[in-house]
């Protein structure tokens, strides 16, 4: 079909329609979107706990777990296991202790971050995606996570890393702008204006873990941020949880399908 011939086709469509010759039916359609990895095999899931670091002004660990806690408990069918949130930042550096203290000496090489740690077995302040970089070497650490899932009967465990950090932009952005137009009538316009802003930056990476085995399942990276005029003081807390809602619909259908709702046109 020619654009010449389809063009035509849609005229005559608009012209019947216009006449009296159409009809339109809206259709309420759900598309499914499958589930990223098979949980069949677990009826428990674990959140276990989370290598966090960034900005002092919230507990990424304990928050991030209680939520996803809320969230499976309302969103899904698993039995969620009521446990202590493991400080997996510490745990970790503890890790990296017990690999340095072995004969291959593995800590030799590496980053500052990564020998201090392994050196003191205490974490060391993380900043960025380059400090957290060290400490998940725990998430291939197959031993530790079997021995947590017989702890809790196998299920499937949730671990992971959040990075929340406070960060400035300074740009230029669209206003609208009211102005009277020749008319007399109000009217609005975007007016470009150089601007600073402030707000909060978040990183969470979610790791799924077989509690029968210890072995990785999946993985996966999010990265969202929320800015504000620089003279607006909203609580960190606040700006957490309006980047956690952005993250949580991927999260969950990692888990299980979820339909998208929409809506088809059908003429008659």
């Amino acid at each position: 079909m020619t654009a010449r011939t389809a063009a035509a086709i849609v005229s005559v469509g608009l012209a019947c329609a216009s006449a009296g010759c159409l009809s339109f039916y809206e259709i309420p359609v759900e598309v499914p979107i499958q589930s990223k990895i098979d949980v069949s095999a677990f009826q428990r899931v674990l959140i276990a706990g989370f290598i966090t670091g960034g900005s002092k002004s919230i507990d990424p660990n304990t928050e991030t777990a209680r939520l996803l806690r809320s969230q499976l408990r309302t969103n899904q069918d698993f039995r969620v296991i009521d446990a202590d949130v493991l400080s997996l930042t510490d745990e970790a550096a503890k890790h990296m202790t017990a690999s340095a203290a072995k004969p291959t000496g593995a800590a030799t090489g590496g980053d500052s971050g990564s020998t201090a740690a392994a050196t003191t077995g205490e974490a060391k302040p993380i900043t960025d995606e380059k400090d957290l970089a060290p400490y998940e070497a725990i998430f291939t650490d197959t031993a530790f996570w079997k021995d947590l899932g017989q702890e809790y009967q196998s299920p499937l465990i949730v671990t992971g890393t959040v990075l929340f950090t406070e960060i400035e932009r300074s740009g230029v952005v669209n206003r609208p702008q009211e102005y009277t137009d020749a008319n007399g009538n109000q009217q609005f316009r975007a007016a470009r204006e150089f601007v600073d802003q402030k707000g909060y930056a978040l990183t969470p990476k979610f790791v799924f873990i077989d509690g029968r085995t210890g072995a990785e399942l999946y993985s996966e990276t999010f990265h969202e941020e929320a800015l504000y005029p620089s003279g607006q003081n909203t609580p960190a807390l606040s700006s957490y949880f309006e980047l956690m809602d952005k993250v949580l619909p991927s999260f969950l259908n990692t888990l299980s399908t979820r339909k998208i709702k929409g809506s088809r046109i059908l003429l008659k």
